[in-house]
């Protein structure tokens, strides 16, 4: 058997080809050294950057869900907040009620009752075109429109039932506005207006009855009125209690999610982070190949014709 002929040539060939080889495994550490990272293209690792896609995509749609629950706990923490002052109002028109049913009171008196609860009564019209963000909270689905427009008999207005969702996980919807009528009262009986409900305990309603009989000094009228106040109240408290457990169950997401934001970015720096003390290692060790194979290869170079007659 005759073996092929090695030449010079392919000897010096073969040496820069594995010197090339070397270069190009230090650059490649370099690389990951510089940038941190196992994976700066996908040809370092063609399975682990579909993995790394994956995780990155989640995370996008995980912080806009946490963005989602952050909004969503702004608003039901103010609706929480106008509940606690429609509350307040309703306590001190019961309180101003009970005073004014007594039958001892002058008519002084009754005018000055009476004129407070007018003042209340404008209060929680306030506080029924409340917005938060510069939106209307009292309306529905109609955000951008004045629940109950001055110029109009407030215990008249029928409000949008519609709900505002916020998405705050895959298939899971949170509401997060309020329904006016649902937390003031639907229109009473007797009115004109189109209503799905009409209810005696309307506060707007309830707080004109109130006013007018302490006018007319109608003890009995007055007093006829607490039990209405009473009911709307617990109407309100319901509502609260509602809006509790909504922000209750919102933050149980948020946890989920920012556990969930820790596991993504855990996987995703297994996958995509370069162990820095494995690559300094490693460059190490490729440059001592290197400047062996440098110094090897001076030796395999067949010396010139000079060097031979020197």
């Amino acid at each position: 058997m005759v073996g092929g002929r090695v030449t010079q040539g392919t000897i010096t060939r073969q040496l820069l080809s594995n010197i090339n080889g070397n270069l190009r495994t230090m650059q490649s550490l370099q690389e990951k050294m510089s940038t941190g990272r196992n994976i700066n293209r996908p040809s370092d690792d063609p399975v682990g950057i579909t993995y790394s896609l994956r995780y990155r995509s989640d995370l996008v749609v995980n912080e806009r869900y946490q963005k989602n629950v952050t909004s969503a706990l702004s608003s039901l923490d103010y609706n929480d907040t106008m509940l606690s002052q429609v509350t307040d109002i309703l306590k001190r028109m019961k309180e101003l009620a009970v005073q004014g049913s007594n039958g001892t009171n002058p008519d002084v008196a009754l005018d000055n009752i009476a004129s407070e609860i007018s003042q209340l009564k404008e209060q929680l019209v306030e506080i029924s075109n409340s917005q938060f963000n510069g939106k209307y909270v009292f309306n529905g689905q109609f955000t951008d429109q004045k629940p109950y427009p001055e110029g109009t008999d407030p215990s008249s207005v029928v409000t949008d039932p519609g709900d505002l969702d916020y998405l705050i996980s895959a298939g899971t919807q949170i509401t997060v506005n309020l329904k006016g009528n649902e937390v003031f009262g639907y229109p009473p009986p007797g009115s004109t207006t189109t209503s799905p409900v009409y209810e005696e305990d309307n506060i707007f309603y309830v707080a004109d009855q109130l006013i007018a009989n302490l006018q007319a000094g109608n003890h009995g009228g007055v007093g006829e009125q607490i039990a209405l106040l009473e009911s709307r109240t617990d109407k309100v408290l319901t509502q609260q209690a509602e809006v509790g457990a909504r922000v209750n169950r919102v933050e149980l997401m948020e946890q989920r999610l920012t556990d969930l934001n820790l596991n993504l970015e855990t996987l995703q720096s297994k996958t995509e982070d370069a162990d820095l003390a494995d690559l300094i290692i490693k460059a190490q060790v490729n440059e001592n190949i290197y400047q062996a194979s440098l110094s090897v290869g001076a030796k395999i170079v067949q010396p010139t014709l000079v060097d031979f007659l020197n």
